[in-house]
Order: C-alpha cells, then sequence, then structure tokens
C-alpha cells in the first residue's frame, strides 16, 4: 500500500523486522516445548531463547540486508532467517527447526500478523461506532426526507439514519471477532501436516504461547477457507464504509445541502474553481473500499491448493494481507473523523422535507382515507391523483399544494375534514417510534 494510505501502527505489523521476530518466537516456543516434552536438551531450548532473542532484539536494516543476501543465494527466505539465526545462535542452532517444515513457521506467523492487524481493525470500528452514536444521539429528533431510488419518499430522522449505519458497523463488529478466530491458529506439523517428525503437544504448547488455536488438521498448510472468510469480512465492511459514504456525497451535493464534510481553512477545493467544496473524503472511501473488496476473489482462489500443498497462494498472501488491512485501517479511521466533525443542517433538512408541496405525506392520507370508509383502491387513486397534479405544476403560477389539491377534490372533502387531513399531514407521525428504534440500537 502506498504510504498516502498507510497508518504506522498496521505498516509496523507488515514490516520485515515483525515478522522476523515472529518466526523467531515460533522456532523458540517450538524449541521449549520439545525441552518441555524431554525431546530436546533444555539447555539447548535456553540457548536459542537467550541468544536468538537477543539477536531479534536489536533486529535492524543491516540484519534484514544480510537475510536478504543469503535469501538470494538460497531461494528460500524461511532457510535464510534460519541460516541468519544459526550465526547468533551457535552450535545449538541444530535444534533450531527440528522435525518442523517452512510452512509451519510461515502460516503461524501470518495468523498472529492478521489477528495484530485485526486488534488495530478492532479499534478502529470502535471509534466509528462511537463517532455514528454520538451524532446519532445529537439528531434524533432532527426531521429529514427519507429517500428510496433516490426519490423523495417518507420523513425520517437523521438520527434514524446514523443509527441504521451504527447497527451495521455494529454487526461488522461481531464479524470481525469471529473472522479473528476463523485465523487465530497454529499449524507446527512438519511435512504434509502428520506430525511424522513432531510430537503433536509441541504444536498445542506454541499454540497456547501464542494466544492462538491449534489448527485440528493442517495438510502442511492451515486450511486456506479460513483466510477467505477473513478477507471476505474486511470485503463486508468496506462495503459498509462504501454505503456510509455514498450517503454523505449525495447528501453534500449542491441542490441538497443537508450535510457536508468539514473544509478546513486553508482548504482548496478546485484549482481552477475557488467556491468549490468537494467530498472528498467520502470519494477516497468509495476508492479504498474497492482495493479491499478486489482481495476476496483471490482468496477464495487461494483455497484450492494442489494436494497436501504448494505455493500459488504465497505470493496473493504476501500483497492482500498488508494491502487490505492497511486500507481498511486507514478507511475506518478517516471515516470516524469524517463523521465526527460532518457538518449538517437542520433548516435545510427542513425545507427539502417540504420541498414537493407536502406529497410526501401521502402514504397517511391513504390511511385516512382507508379509515374513513373508502377502499383502499380508491383511495390510491384519489390520493395519487391529487399527487400527480402537485407535483406536475410545481412551481409554476398555477400550482397548488398537496393539501390544496385534496381539499379541492370532493371525493376527498367527502369522507375527511381538514382537521384530519392535516392531523395526518402532520411529520411528527413519522417519529412516533425513533425512541424505541434507538432502544433496540443502542440498548
Amino acid at each position: 500500500m502506498v504510504p498516502r494510505y498507510t497508518r504506522p501502527e498496521m505498516e509496523a505489523i507488515w514490516a520485515p523486522a515483525n515478522r522476523y521476530r515472529i518466526w523467531f518466537e515460533i522456532e523458540a516456543l517450538a524449541a521449549e516445548g520439545m525441552a518441555h516434552y524431554g525431546l530436546i536438551p533444555a539447555s539447548a531450548a535456553c540457548t536459542i531463547r537467550e541468544k536468538g532473542g537477543a539477536k531479534i532484539a536489536t533486529i535492524g536494516q543491516a540484519d534484514i540486508d544480510r537475510i536478504d543476501a543469503i535469501e538470494r543465494e538460497t531461494r528460500h527466505d524461511v532457510i535464510a532467517f534460519l541460516t541468519w539465526l544459526a550465526e547468533a545462535v551457535g552450535e545449538d542452532s541444530r535444534f533450531v527447526h527440528l522435525g518442523m517444515t517452512s510452512s509451519d513457521v510461515l502460516d503461524t506467523c501470518l495468523s498472529v500478523q492478521l489477528t495484530q492487524a485485526t486488534d488495530l481493525l478492532l479499534q478502529d470500528l470502535d471509534a466509528v461506532l462511537a463517532a455514528l452514536k454520538s451524532r446519532a444521539f445529537e439528531h434524533r429528533d432532527t426531521p429529514t426526507i427519507g429517500r428510496s431510488h433516490g426519490i423523495h419518499a417518507e420523513p425520517t430522522t437523521f438520527g434514524l439514519k446514523l443509527a441504521g449505519h451504527y447497527a451495521e458497523f455494529a454487526r461488522d463488529r461481531a464479524r470481525l471477532v469471529a473472522a479473528r478466530a476463523e485465523v487465530a491458529v497454529a499449524a507446527v506439523s512438519g511435512a504434509v501436516g502428520t506430525f511424522a517428525h513432531l510430537d503433536p503437544r509441541v504444536e498445542e504448547y506454541v499454540a497456547a504461547k501464542l494466544g492462538l488455536a491449534p489448527e485440528p488438521i493442517s495438510t502442511q498448510v492451515i486450511p486456506r477457507d479460513r483466510h477467505a472468510m477473513f478477507f471476505a469480512t474486511l470485503a463486508v465492511i468496506a462495503s459498509g464504509i462504501e454505503r456510509l459514504a455514498t450517503e454523505v456525497r449525495h447528501l453534500q451535493r449542491s441542490e441538497v445541502r443537508e450535510a457536508e464534510e468539514f473544509f478546513h481553512p486553508g482548504q482548496k477545493g478546485s484549482s481552477a474553481m475557488p467556491h468549490k467544496r468537494n467530498p472528498v473524503l467520502s470519494e477516497n472511501l468509495t476508492g479504498l473500499a474497492r482495493v479491499v473488496r478486489a482481495a476476496v476473489v483471490p482468496a477464495l482462489e487461494n483455497v484450492a491448493l494442489w494436494h497436501e500443498r504448494d505455493i500459488s497462494h504465497s505470493s496473493v498472501e504476501r500483497v492482500i494481507a498488508p494491502d487490505t488491512t492497511l486500507a481498511l485501517d486507514f478507511a475506518l479511521m478517516r471515516l470516524a473523523g469524517m463523521m465526527q466533525r460532518l457538518v449538517i443542517y437542520p433548516d435545510r433538512m427542513a425545507a427539502n422535507l417540504e420541498s414537493l408541496g407536502g406529497v410526501v405525506h401521502s402514504g397517511e392520507v391513504l390511511l385516512a382515507l382507508t379509515r374513513a370508509g373508502i377502499s383502499r383502491e380508491d383511495a390510491y387513486a384519489i390520493v395519487q391523483r391529487c399527487a400527480m397534479a402537485t407535483w406536475e405544476m410545481l412551481g409554476t403560477p398555477e400550482g397548488r399544494s398537496f393539501r390544496d389539491n385534496l381539499l379541492a377534490d370532493a371525493e376527498v372533502a367527502r369522507f375527511v375534514s381538514p382537521a384530519e387531513l392535516d392531523a395526518a399531514m402532520d411529520a411528527k407521525l413519522h417519529l412516533r417510534a425513533v425512541d424505541r428504534i434507538f432502544a433496540r440500537v443502542f440498548g
């Protein structure tokens, strides 16, 4: 991922130094597990921990360059690391990686990195949830028009809009917790996963120390359906980001102007048009969502590996694991900040709500006529007729409000009084369940 969309906390997880620290920890824990069960001398495990630990604790660019140089000769990343580690450990390095295979290190390391990344993403989601909850309660009773197909439908509140997004991200958080558990597994089972040269208790020991669960059955690699589900979950979260970003983009349109992104002092919207205030953050979030979703198909295709193992998945994961978590981390924090500072215009919302002459109250008028004794079919025809007359003459000198067209209709006048009609056209009718909905969403 390009630096522009990279936060240092997430970047550090995918940095070579962190990867090598995890590799060392897996190897050291495996040696300690073997020593614990009497499979290698305890002194060897202590030497590996002490000498190797001292080396890995100070790993720097010179060490990374040294490992890279060895890899250029061996054409094997894990062997290059083990060679570098042996230079520090000395004679007891013969007990490092005993009975293990490269995938034991690579796959277990990926599990650790994905759980580390997920813990950051969960914090990010908490920030988004906090921002949405705060703004939802702030505008719980702020009337606005609800839209379907982009067209005015019936009144709602801006708080209800935000509460709906809050509920979605709350579900996303639960999904991400489940996805974390899905990939939080370790495999230290050796070639083709049979434990031919290892004691299964060593895998259990390593897994417990790393906060992972042992993979019940590995084929030499951890099954990739786990990872496919993980990246699919990130994609669902990204789609939730885009849904909210799309809402903001619409509300900021010049013709709507119900809300807009905060415009910083000194900010410029266009190199050519000084008046421009563009929804650049939400547009950026829309693009980042595409990047995250793009990882899903490759992750799904990684599931079908040949036999007990191939490495067709490896190159894919070296790209999508850092890129998707980095992009989603950046997007979530950008979204949280955007919603915290979103500028909201209640007066404009109120004006838009009534901008179509009151036709948005047609549903309640329909119900009032049916309660008064008109069949639903006839009532629908009457209300639609009056609504279309309002719509088609809107803004002309001959145009009348929806209320006036209804009162001028003889069939309406026979069944509904002006007072009953006014009651049916009261926007507050649409808001009577707001508290109940909020209780469902926020508890």
